[in-house]
């Protein structure tokens, strides 16, 4: 491995001023560089975000001269510690991400290594062409590193890997010189040798390159050797080492039933990790677009042997795709807001623990085609007594479970405590039909060790991942880290099956090659890395010469960390095991073309500091290695926090349950009790008393904020941004009309509690007046009970034992009169959805129970309305018969924490009125967030991904809806637009 040299900062410094892109080399992004979705953990010297070609030639020479090492990133979710490394890691994932030309007639694409694969499949839709191979992370990951580990997925079956679809690429060698690799024909190639070969001193280094390999490929030793001791043919997935067996299957090395195949160096560039060369393009092979028609049959078994012997007989009937999923990974899903949904077709064993389910995607041109499969199917199963319940499911419901197949990884974080499921042995592929039993003596060097483990993803092709549950905190864990490695390492010899199918050697499996490959192979191996890359500058310490696997792990044995005393509770764990929950999957690096909320900040920036990620490992970093005494009391975590909008997008879309919201509130009020509150933080904390005292003589502050110089000047003595526009105050507050009015009001023997928050209370005052008339006409007897604010603003400002006593007063004053049957109606999301997210974990332990049941019934207006219209007490005959059409934009906590269904069921009652879901993440306004000079432009630039142009494009005579506060400010600030609360929909419907 290539060893640093003292390189300095000054040294760094004047490598940034030859760059167009950026370097930084300071502690933070070094430390969120510093792993990736593996085992692994290496500080890097800096990091770089080339813009330009010149910027990659620029980096190159550089670490020539000062013998340091390029590290290639896209998305950074390698699972062997591909993209760890000491030298410059080079992130192209945000400037080299565009798809250069689309040749429909021909089926093929160009473009950058940073184009995410299912944002090409996209662009690609409207010619009926697709790039097949289909990781588990598509809508993160990016052709570059699909190349780079050979990627290949759930429907390996069809399409293969990335090699089979690799062309052409375009390359900077180590000498700084451009390269272009493609199909040659035979006399190409020996003309090519022949020039190079004539050229003596003077051959260029693709000279060499094209030299050595021809040297090694034409040996017959050589030949007799990669056939003897490589995976064997029938085991498709082959990721060990450098694919020299590729090349050999190629003209003129082998000739014959094989010689439509013209030698391309793009085979041994595909699953090379980056250690040959830098891509720059990449031409890759398009398929058309999947049969019409996806039906899948999840096959119910009591067993993992089960259900590989079920996938044997599913092979015959040319499925896409079959996909196992353990219990293991059901279990984790049952703890999941999102995943809990997706997981609707699982039907549980008569034990009552949940079954091993095999997805059969059998995909045809139509529906009965799919249907009279499956039934074949099933029969087959039925008769060899396989398996005990086999749902078809078509349509929306295959996305569901395909992304629950896809959230295996992320979901596995969610075991609790310091035992996780390991990414160590979990990429063998092995020949499909001696899967059963290879499975059997994998399960029995795990018994024998007292150990279990997950299974799941790809068993039609013959690859489980198989992650033994181990503690990597421990000593013992580290010795059964490296003792299974070696293990299964033998098994899969034993089977001359490949260590790794997809996921890469990187460092993880790179001591074992000599091993699987022999020691010979080995040795080729080395030789083609010294003369691709003479001065070891890319990606050292991969696939060949790699430091024992059990080296640079994220965690030190039986390493010590403080307890923490926190305000919030973590259940089953403590503060730093929920951050260590995040695995580096990446789900959070999905941009807003993928749909989704998570996460809002990185959607608008395309930084890899604005991700969940490298929030959750940033507070890792810091409260296992920080020596202060005060871990919290750190400006590194500060930094990388000051983006996350506490939208709890990362609550219900991360797979590993990281709430990086809950994180930051804790974070914040750690670090308020070391350097003290803000101002500005104290009074959005205070927002209910400051704007309970401004509401004695509203008229002087909407007088000052209606008044754009004045308002500017007020904004800007506050810190919020002076292009931002203020929520006004009413005339008079909710609760003051309510108690005008209570006498008169009508009485019923249906009645709601109306939880008055403070932005109804004192801005959205007829809001809350539609909300209870509305109530009062669909005759409910609605009651504002006596309580307090919600607490959302000190939540959000991370003032937690002020939203403490907050939360306890109010569940004192609430517990004894909430009930399903009286239950707790609230208009703002954010601060009805307070009790059922953050009081239960923050109110002090005699109260939570109480807390659990006041949370049970504190329901948004739209749930409660739409419980009700279920219940059959109102009917859509209470509505107008006017076609109307509602464009709805929901609320992030409201996403995360409920749904908006209920919403959408409510607003569709009246029977011609149309309700479509805007496909918007966060606005980016949340809470405060938005108004605060130094956020108010990437506010604005999230609200433009997604909702802006959507509302600017639709007719005065739609409806705009926005359930929160934030929202519809947002949206006006955005786009000039009213947006409406759908309390306000529905009380104009009413007839």
């Amino acid at each position: 491995m290539t060893s640093l040299s003292p390189v300095s900062d000054a040294d760094l410094s004047l490598l940034a001023q030859r760059l167009e892109g950026d370097l930084f080399y300071d502690n933070t992004m070094r430390t969120l560089y510093a792993t990736d979705a593996s085992a692994y953990r290496e500080m890097p010297l800096a990091v770089a975000i080339p813009k330009s070609i010149g910027d990659l030639k620029a980096l190159i020479s550089y670490a020539t001269e000062k013998k340091v090492s390029l590290v290639p990133r896209t998305a950074g979710t390698s699972l062997a510690g591909q993209v760890v490394g000491n030298g410059i890691i080079v992130d192209v994932s945000k400037n080299f991400n565009k798809i250069l030309e689309i040749n429909a007639e021909e089926r093929w694409v160009r473009v950058q290594p940073g184009v995410v694969r299912d944002e090409l499949n996209m662009a690609l839709k409207p010619y009926g062409l697709y790039f097949g191979p289909e990781t588990s992370t598509a809508n993160r990951a990016m052709i570059g590193g699909m190349v780079g580990n050979n990627s290949c997925g759930s429907n390996s079956i069809v399409y293969g890997s990335t090699r089979e679809h690799l062309l052409e690429v375009k390359a900077i060698l180590a000498d700084g010189s451009d390269a272009e690799f493609k199909k040659v024909s035979n006399g190409e190639l020996q003309s090519l040798l022949n020039k190079a070969r004539q050229k003596n001193g003077s051959a260029s280094l693709l000279d060499k390159i094209y030299l050595k390999t021809d040297a090694i490929l034409a040996s017959p030793e050589n030949q007799a050797e990669i056939r003897k001791n490589f995976p064997k043919p029938s085991v498709e997935r082959r990721n060990t080492g450098y694919a020299l067996d590729m090349l050999l299957n190629m003209e003129p090395y082998t000739t014959g039933t094989d010689a439509d195949k013209p030698f391309n160096m793009c085979s041994l560039i595909a699953g090379s990790e980056g250690t040959l060369c830098f891509l720059t393009e990449i031409k890759v092979n398009l398929v058309p677009l999947p049969p019409k028609t996806q039906g899948l049959v999840c096959v119910h078994c009591d067993t993992i042997d089960e259900a590989l012997r079920a996938t044997i007989l599913t092979l015959k009937y040319g499925p896409h795709a079959v996909e196992l999923i353990d219990e293991y990974v059901l279990e984790c899903a049952a703890t999941n807001v999102e995943q809990r949904k997706n997981a609707f077709f699982v039907k549980n064993k008569p034990d009552g623990k949940f079954p091993a389910i095999l997805v059969v995607d059998l995909s045809r041109e139509t529906k009965e085609e799919v249907e009279q499969l499956a039934a074949d199917l099933e029969k087959e199963f039925r008769e060899a007594g396989i398996g005990f319940h086999y749902p078809l499911l078509f349509g929306d419901d295959t996305k569901k479970i395909w992304t629950l197949r896809k959230a295996g990884l992320g979901l596995l974080g969610n075991i609790p405590g310091d035992e996780k499921a390991v990414a160590v042995i979990e990429d063998t592929a092995i020949d499909v039909y001696d899967q059963p039993e290879y499975i059997r003596e994998f399960n029995e060097i795990l018994k024998k060790h007292g150990m279990s483990a997950v299974h799941y993803a790809h068993a039609g092709s013959g690859e489980l991942h198989l992650r033994p549950i181990i503690n990597l905190k421990t000593s013992e864990g580290h010795r059964q880290f490296r003792m299974i490695a070696e293990e299964i390492a033998d098994l899969v010899k034993k089977y001359d099956g490949s260590l790794s199918g997809e996921h890469g050697d990187g460092r993880l499996r790179g001591e074992f090659i000599p091993k699987m490959v022999g020691k010979h192979n080995y040795q080729l191996f080395k030789d083609i890395k010294k003369v691709w890359d003479p001065n070891n500058i890319f990606n050292p310490g991969k696939i060949v010469d790699t430091a024992p696997m059990d080296t640079f792990l994220r965690y030190e044995a039986d390493q010590k960390t403080p307890e923490f005393k926190t305000n919030f509770r973590f259940h089953d764990q403590d503060i730093l095991q929920h951050a260590e929950q995040c695995n580096g999957s990446g789900d959070c690096r999905k941009t807003h073309l993928s749909g989704g909320t998570m996460c809002p900040s990185f959607m608008a920036t395309r930084n890899e500091k604005d991700t969940t990620r490298a929030r959750a490992n940033i507070l890792r970093e810091m409260l296992t290695r920080s020596p202060k005494e005060n871990r919290f009391d750190n400006k590194e975590i500060k930094e990388v926090y000051d983006l996350c909008l506490a939208c709890k997008g990362c609550k219900g879309e991360c797979p590993s349950n990281v709430d990086v919201a809950k994180l930051k509130m804790e974070f914040l009020q750690q670090y308020h009790d070391a350097n003290g509150i803000p101002v500005r933080s104290w009074l959005i904390g205070n927002f209910s008393k400051m704007t309970g005292i401004a509401s004695y003589v509203p008229w002087a502050y909407n007088l000052i904020f209606k008044n754009a110089p004045l308002r500017k000047i007020a904004n800007t003595v506050v810190g919020f941004h002076p292009e931002r526009t203020m929520p006004l105050l009413h005339s008079t507050t909710l609760k003051k009309w309510y108690d005008q009015r209570k006498n008169s009001a009508p009485k019923s023997a249906r009645k709601v509690y109306l939880f008055c928050d403070e932005f109804t209370n004192y801005n959205d005052v007829e809001i809350g007046k539609t909300a209870i008339l509305a109530l009062e006409k669909l005759g409910y007897e609605v009651v504002i009970p006596n309580h307090g604010p919600s607490g959302r603003p000190q939540l959000s400002k991370g003032l937690l034992r002020d939203a403490k006593k907050i939360a306890e007063e109010n569940i004192r004053l609430l517990k004894d009169i909430i009930s399903h049957d009286t239950p707790l109606v609230g208009i703002e999301p954010s601060a009805i959805l307070t009790f059922r997210d953050e009081y239960p974990d923050l109110v002090s332990d005699e109260l939570v129970e109480d807390t659990k049941k006041v949370a049970q019934n504190a329901l948004q207006f739209d749930e409660f309305i739409a419980r009700e219209i279920e219940l059959k007490n109102i009917s859509k005959n209470q509505f107008t018969k006017e076609k109307r059409l509602i464009k709805l934009h929901g609320h992030c906590q409201q996403k995360a924490i409920s749904s908006v269904i209920p919403t959408k069921k409510m607003l569709s009652l009246p029977e011609n009125y149309t309700v479509q879901l805007i496909p918007s993440g966060c606005c980016g306004m949340a809470g405060s967030f938005g108004y605060e000079k130094e956020h108010f432009d990437i506010s604005m630039q999230i609200g433009e991904l997604v909702l802006f142009p959507t509302v600017r494009q639709q007719p005065e005579e739609v409806i705009i809806a926005a359930p929160g506060t934030s929202c519809r400010h947002q949206i006006h600030d955005g786009t000039g637009r009213k947006a409406l609360h759908p309390a306000e929909i529905l009380w104009n419907a009413l007839v």
